[in-house]
C-alpha cells in the first residue's frame, strides 16, 4: 500500500495501462511536455514518447475525431478534456459518432475510447472551468459514464475504463486531486469491483444517502456528524452513472425507507432526478417519505466568491436528511 494523491493515483493507473498495452495512446492539450494543467499526466511523455502521449491542438472536436480514427484501427485512445466546460466542442463527436458506431455497425466496430473529464467546482475558477455536465452523457445510449471519489478507485477504474471495449466518460473530481489515500497498486483491475457497481461506504438504518465524485467525502462527513444526533445514515458511492447500479441502492432503501441524493450539478434533469424516480418506482411501498435531492442550483456556475453557496456542503446535506426524516428543516419553517 502506498499513500498517493488522487492525481498521482490516476497517473499511476495510466502508466500501468501504457505499459501493459502498446495500443493505448493518450491525447490532449498540454498533457505531454507540461504534464497537464493539473499535472495528472506528468512524466508520461518522457517515459513513453511523443507518439504515445500526444500534445494536441486546442481543438476538442478534432481530438475526439482523431480518437475515433485510432479506435477504428484497433488502438485504445485516452482523451483528456482539459476542463469540464471545454467538452462541448467535442459533444457532437461523442454523442453522434462515438456513442453510436458499435450499434450502427451491428457490433462490427468497437469504440474503446476513454474520455477523462476533470469536473465540478471548489477550486475558485469561473464558468467553463467548474461545471458538472455528466447528465448530458448519461442520457446518451451507448456511453458508459463513471466517476471516482478516492485514490484507490481512481487508480483501478481508469485501467478498467481503458480496457473496456465501450466508450467510457471518466469524470474526475478536480477539487479532490490533492486528497491523499492508500493505494494498492497490486490489485488486478480484472478482479476488482467492476466499475459499473456502486459501493456501500457507511452502513446505516435511518436514511440512504447517495453521492458520487466530489461529494462522496462530504456525504461521509455528514454521516459522521449525524451520529451526534442519533441518526444512522447509509452512504452509497454510486461510482457508475450510466449504467446505474440500482440493485445496491434499492437494497439500501428497502432497509432504511428513505432516500437523499446529492450532486453538484443543477437539480433539473440531473442524475439525482433519475435515481429518485427509479427508486420510487422500485421501492414505492417501502418508502416512508418522498426522496430528497440536494444539488447545485439551476443557474450558470457562479463566481468564485459564491461557489461554496452553490455547491452542496455539509449543512445542506444534513438539512436534506432532516427533510427526509420529517425533522425541522429549512423548508418546513419550523425551528428545532
Amino acid at each position: 500500500m502506498t499513500q498517493m494523491t488522487f492525481a498521482r493515483a490516476i497517473n499511476a493507473g495510466l502508466r500501468k495501462s501504457l505499459e501493459n498495452d502498446p495500443k493505448v495512446i493518450l491525447l490532449g492539450e498540454d498533457i505531454g511536455t507540461l504534464g497537464g494543467v493539473f499535472r495528472v499526466t506528468d512524466g508520461l511523455q518522457k517515459d513513453f514518447g511523443k507518439h504515445r502521449v500526444v500534445d494536441t491542438p486546442l481543438a476538442e472536436s478534432a481530438i475526439m475525431g482523431t480518437a475515433v480514427g485510432l479506435a477504428y484501427r484497433g488502438y485504445r485512445p485516452v482523451v483528456e478534456i482539459q476542463f469540464d466546460g471545454f467538452i462541448y466542442p467535442a459533444f457532437d463527436q461523442i454523442v453522434s459518432q462515438v456513442a453510436k458506431l458499435h450499434y450502427r455497425t451491428q457490433g462490427a466496430v468497437k469504440m474503446p475510447i476513454t474520455v477523462r473529464v476533470p469536473f465540478g467546482g471548489g477550486i475558485g475558477s469561473p464558468e467553463h472551468h467548474s461545471e458538472s455536465p455528466e447528465a448530458y452523457f448519461t442520457h446518451t445510449s451507448g456511453l458508459r459514464v463513471v466517476t471516482v471519489s478516492n485514490p484507490q478507485d481512481a487508480h483501478t477504474v481508469i485501467q478498467q475504463a481503458i480496457s473496456c471495449d465501450d466508450p467510457v466518460l471518466y469524470f474526475e473530481p478536480k477539487r479532490r486531486y490533492h486528497d491523499k489515500g492508500e493505494v494498492d497498486e497490486s490489485i488486478d483491475p480484472g478482479s476488482a469491483i467492476p466499475m459499473d457497481k456502486a459501493r456501500v461506504l457507511t452502513e446505516g438504518t435511518d436514511v440512504t444517502l447517495v453521492a458520487y465524485g466530489p461529494l462522496v467525502k462530504t456525504a461521509r462527513d455528514a454521516a459522521t456528524a449525524a451520529t451526534d444526533e442519533g441518526i444512522s445514515i447509509e452512504v452509497i458511492d454510486l461510482r457508475s452513472l450510466a449504467p446505474v447500479d440500482y440493485a445496491t441502492v434499492e437494497a439500501s432503501v428497502r432497509k432504511t425507507g428513505r432516500l437523499v441524493v446529492t450532486h453538484e450539478a443543477g437539480q433539473s434533469g440531473g442524475v439525482g432526478a433519475e435515481v429518485a424516480a427509479s427508486i420510487t418506482e422500485r421501492c414505492f411501498y417501502h418508502l416512508e417519505a418522498a426522496p430528497v435531492r440536494v444539488t447545485g442550483f439551476d443557474i450558470p456556475y457562479p463566481y468564485s466568491k459564491l461557489e461554496m453557496h452553490h455547491v452542496p456542503g455539509l449543512d445542506r446535506i444534513l438539512d436534506g436528511v432532516d427533510r427526509a426524516l420529517g425533522r425541522p428543516n429549512s423548508l418546513s419553517g419550523l425551528e428545532g
